[in-house]
């Protein structure tokens, strides 16, 4: 099925149907790749997203607490704290 034709702007941009849109599961924001085949067709993909080799601060911070097994949340939110002291 063909989809309905667009028309570029006088900045070059043209609206994808949200057929095509749907199928590939692109909204605002998403990274689109146009290539051009041997036979001379348009390709439209999705930019591959690559993760970042530079970690946030987050991620780096995501499992570097060494947290004390056995005691409840209420027993070492206490040792954190310092009220025992």
């Amino acid at each position: 099925m063909a989809s309905p034709a667009t028309t570029m702007t006088s900045k070059g941009q043209v609206t994808i149907p949200k057929r095509i849109r749907d199928s590939m599961n692109l909204g605002p924001g998403s990274r689109i790749v146009f290539d051009v085949n041997d036979q001379g067709e348009i390709v439209l993909r999705r930019e591959e997203v690559r993760k970042s080799q530079r970690s946030d601060r987050f991620d780096r911070a995501l499992g570097a607490a060494e947290v004390p097994l056995g005691c409840s949340v209420d027993e070492y939110m206490a040792m954190v704290r310092g009220y025992d002291e």
